[in-house]
């Protein structure tokens, strides 16, 4: 009974120093390193490599996977580009199990307490989160000391031996090690385990390696629960996962049917004779074996999944969300960066109904007026929605970077969405001066036309510095405002003088000095969405 108590409380603690880890290197480092991969995929070669260093430093395929289904799913990644990082992601995996071979148990406490040190004293967010990865780190391997140690104690059990001795038929082993990670929800977790038995002379061999094929497929579901939800081409990027995985197990499968003598015999060899390194490196090699093997066949297994997965998404009637929408399920490392796409839509479609607006303005046209309030109801649709998004993710453990944009980017949403009302306002305008039969002057025509062309300059300027937090925008949107200050001032000063001439009646003036004051206050919400970026995270704009 000791045993086995003592066997629970390693299999938690290692589980719970996997996830630390894992968790605390994507927050460290998930948001620069999710940004490398999306500019990482352009090559399939360079997506493979990169695919497989993502994973290695985050010690998840099933957040890397995740990721990208997420990024498919939002349409900031073809499915295309998806296939190599998915095939390198379930390279990355490996070196799980080739650090517990190292066996670190040894300096496993002074591991521990260091990472205890920086959590509880780093005054920086960033060490802090570099240190749950340490102290995630040494608890996985004080977590293995404790099962190795209890696994010894197994052997000493008749019925213990007997019952993993019949363990040799592959289709069961398979079977058992799908379901165990399926469980786990990690293969790595899974293979460090089966590595751990084997070192203790509780599994065979032979049993090991198909144990490892059927982890490969159980790893598949952490992708596959997280494109349920989403769209088709998400659904597509995670079968790709499963496929390169079930196609795998059956061609390595039939291998080491035929050959088992001999593979055992070779990769025993390259282990040095120590049997857990060899089942390490079984798991690596079977997954470079598959990399190999079906990277010249990417469009193949992208056309393939087109015919599991048939037909496109059907359009949702009325309003509806591109980058957050139909999703249940949050993917921390993705979730900001969904949301800046979906606000930089937002801001997109308030641009083009200012423009919109000023056009109605000018030619009295109703279908494009009814156009302007139409488009006003779709951007307080997403103020709303991208609101209760942000409610809801900012309560979840985000890389330090994302969660210091949280705040900024509720005020970038409200800034929009006012943005929004002035052209809602314009066409107002156009409405009163089509009942009231008014016109503008000449003069005030243009120069209306010439402040509208400023805001819009700036506004444009300003999305973009947003989406690309690019501070080469800077200088450019600061001159900018200064010259929509001092164009209202001026506007001001001009429409007052030709009111005094009786050139203007003082009606149309009315909606004149309320336009140029409107179209300025445009100019100042533009200038806090560009700027907010500055505000988040001040070091990453230095870069």
């Amino acid at each position: 009974m000791k045993l086995i108590i003592t066997l629970m409380g390693g299999l938690g603690l290692f589980l719970f120093g996997m996830n630390f880890m894992s968790q605390g290197l994507q927050k460290a480092a998930g948001a620069k390193l999710r940004g490398i991969l999306e500019v990482m995929t352009k090559n399939k070669m360079i997506a493979v490599v990169f695919g497989a260093l993502f994973t290695a430093v985050i010690q998840s395929s099933g957040a890397t996977t995740v990721m990208v289904v997420s990024f498919v799913n939002s349409g900031l990644m073809a499915l295309s580009q998806a296939v190599g990082i998915i095939f390198g992601a379930n390279i990355g995996t490996t070196i799980t199990s080739q650090l517990v071979a190292f066996d670190l148990t040894a300096i496993a406490p002074v591991i521990l307490f260091l990472g205890a040190l920086m959590v509880m004293f780093g005054k920086k967010p960033m060490i802090k989160k570099i240190g749950e990865a340490v102290l995630g780190f040494g608890a996985l391997f004080m977590g293995i000391s404790m099962m190795s140690g209890a696994m010894a104690g197994l052997k000493e059990y008749d019925s213990v031996i007997h019952t993993l001795a019949g363990l040799t038929n592959p289709l069961v082993a398979i079977l058992m090690g799908f379901i165990i990670t399926v469980i786990v929800q990690s293969s790595s977790v899974t293979v460090s385990i089966l590595l751990l038995m084997a070192n203790q002379g509780l599994v065979g061999l032979a049993v090991c390696f198909y144990f490892v094929l059927g982890c490969n497929i159980g790893s598949c579901t952490p992708a596959v629960l997280a494109s349920l939800s989403g769209k088709k081409d998400a659904k597509r990027a995670a079968l790709i996962h499963v496929m390169f995985n079930v196609f795998g197990m059956i061609i390595i499968g039939l291998l080491l049917v035929v050959g088992m003598e001999q593979f055992s015999d070779g990769i025993m060899t390259i282990s040095g004779g120590n049997i857990g390194r060899c089942v390490a490196n079984a798991d690596t090699f079977f997954k470079i074996f598959q990399t190999l093997i079906f990277l010249p066949f990417t469009k193949q297994f992208v056309a393939l999944t087109y015919k599991l997965v048939p037909g496109e998404d059907v359009a949702e009637e009325g309003f509806s969300l591109k980058y957050i929408g139909m999703k249940k399920v949050f993917t921390p490392a993705t979730v900001v960066l969904e949301t800046i796409q979906e606000i930089e839509r937002m801001g997109g479609i308030a641009k083009e109904n200012l423009r919109r607006a000023m056009e109605a303005f000018f030619t009295g046209k109703e279908d494009l007026i009814s156009k302007v309030y139409e488009q006003e109801k779709e951007i307080d649709f997403l103020c709303k929605e991208i609101t209760d998004y942000l409610v809801k993710i900012n309560q979840l453990e985000l890389p330090v970077s994302d969660a210091s944009r949280i705040g900024c980017l509720f005020h970038v949403v409200n800034d929009i969405e006012r943005i929004g009302d002035h052209a809602e306002n314009i066409a107002d305008a156009a409405v009163q001066m089509q009942e009231d039969n008014l016109e503008f002057t000449k003069k005030g025509r243009k120069e209306l036309l010439e402040m509208h062309s400023k805001v819009m300059q700036i506004l444009d300027e300003s999305l973009k510095m947003f989406a690309d937090m690019d501070a080469a925008y800077q200088s450019d949107i600061l001159a900018l405002e200064n010259e929509i200050d001092n164009l209202e001032r001026e506007l001001q000063r001009s429409h007052i003088r030709r009111m005094a001439k009786g050139k203007c009646s003082p009606e149309a003036g009315v909606i004149f000095t309320d336009l140029i004051t409107g179209l300025e206050r445009v100019g100042d919400h533009a200038t806090n969405i560009a700027f907010s970026v500055l505000e988040n995270d001040p070091e990453e704009m230095q870069e």
